[in-house]
């Protein structure tokens, strides 16, 4: 392929490390349950096309999240995959379940607001954080990588307006407890670049170093990939990304899909920053998924490739 041309701007990072969320935060929202063995089979292509860090699925009880109740079915599927394979922990009994079967890497979810917490958690901010503290303790103690999530960073569906202090405070709890690296979340899709400035300036200056954090946009009013090049901007090399796009949040309706991984893809490739990932693999994948769902793929450059080819 010899497009995009590529202009390397030296400011940015010369790599960035992209974190696939496709087959969890993708499939989870999904109307109707994805095989399990469709599901190894789309981690596997997704290790295949070069993405290091494949974030495979989640031990949240299957009461809540009935898409993904095939955990245990699911991971000694891709387990061995030579690549990094976090999966998404609530609580003690979701460690339990993920140290059973040989997981190394694990994520907790916690939330900028009180309302998301409620929602999603049943529990308050604080409470939640009370809750996480041993989960993160004993990985941290099994020599695991843990993950922090944190939901609601710019803006929250019931609260409206999050203020910034509020996320650097729970950021700071996270990242006190152990949490290695620490994601924050856009999850209905409201940020704006400056906003995404304003708070990576303020956790810098609360004692959070750049080098821990993580973004996750999602693209609801078509800001992901200009939020996301702010943040390359202030020093992030770490960013979320759902292969076609795929994904929301079962807890807030007003959240449409998360950034498309090719899109992004292409943005870092066209900035000659180095990913890892083989477009062309990747956008293969996206399209052979989109053909599983039995519907097309919401990223553009997917469909964009796709019909390039045809």
């Amino acid at each position: 392929m010899t497009l995009p041309m590529v202009f390397r701007d030296p400011s940015l990072p010369a790599r960035v490390r992209i974190h696939e969320v496709g087959p969890r935060d993708g499939l989870q929202n999904e109307k109707t349950a994805v095989p399990t063995a469709v599901k190894a089979e789309f981690v596997r292509r997704l290790a295949a096309a070069g993405l290091s860090t494949v974030e495979a699925t989640s031990f949240v009880h299957p009461r809540w999240v009935p898409q993904l109740a095939d955990a245990e079915e699911l991971f000694p599927l891709v387990r061995e995959l030579p690549v990094r394979l976090p999966v998404l922990v609530p609580n003690e009994r979701g460690l339990d379940r993920a140290l059973a079967l040989g997981a190394r890497e694990v994520a907790v979810f916690a939330s900028a607001t009180e309302s998301f917490a409620k929602a999603n958690l049943n529990r308050t901010v604080d409470e939640a954080l009370e809750m996480f503290a041993p989960v993160v303790s004993r990985a941290v103690a099994a020599g695991l990588r843990v993950r922090g999530y944190l939901s609601m960073c710019f803006g929250d569906p019931w609260e409206g307006a999050v203020p910034v202090e509020q996320v650097v405070r729970v950021t700071k709890a996270l990242a006190e407890m152990g949490c290695e690296e620490l994601s924050l979340g856009d999850t209905i899709g409201v940020a704006t670049p400056g906003h995404v400035g304003a708070l990576l300036t303020a956790l810098e200056a609360g004692g959070v170093p750049v080098s821990r954090l993580a973004v996750h946009f999602h693209d609801t009013y078509g800001q992901a990939l200009s939020n996301t090049l702010a943040a390359l901007r202030h020093g992030v090399t770490v960013v979320d990304a759902s292969a076609g796009g795929l994904g929301g949040c079962p807890y807030a309706k007003s959240a449409t899909g998360n950034l498309a991984t090719e899109d992004l893809v292409w943005m870092l490739d066209g900035l000659g920053i180095e990913t890892g990932v083989d477009l062309a693999a990747l956008t293969a994948t996206s399209g052979w998924m989109a053909e599983q769902l039995g519907r097309p793929s919401p990223s553009r450059t997917v469909r964009a490739l796709s019909h390039k080819e045809s």
